[in-house]
């Protein structure tokens, strides 16, 4: 499962369940980074240019590296 985050509160109450999926088999992430420190300081949003590299990765059973931009 390729999973592309994006949500105004990813670095607060879903921090723990993305991170339990960090740790999972079979779950992909494609790298995401914070949306606007300033006005949104828990806001996460996907890379859209890592899509196909992470599908790429996933198909291959290998996370792509780093997760976080």
């Amino acid at each position: 499962m390729v999973i592309a985050p994006s949500t105004n509160n990813g670095l607060s109450g879903n921090a723990e369940n993305l991170g339990k999926l960090l740790n999972r088999r079979n779950y992909y992430f494609v790298p995401f980074r914070q949306d606007n420190p300033i006005t949104k300081p828990r806001s996460i949003v996907f890379d859209v240019e890592y899509i196909i590299k992470t599908i790429e990765y996933a198909l291959e059973g290998e996370q792509i590296s780093p997760i976080l931009l």
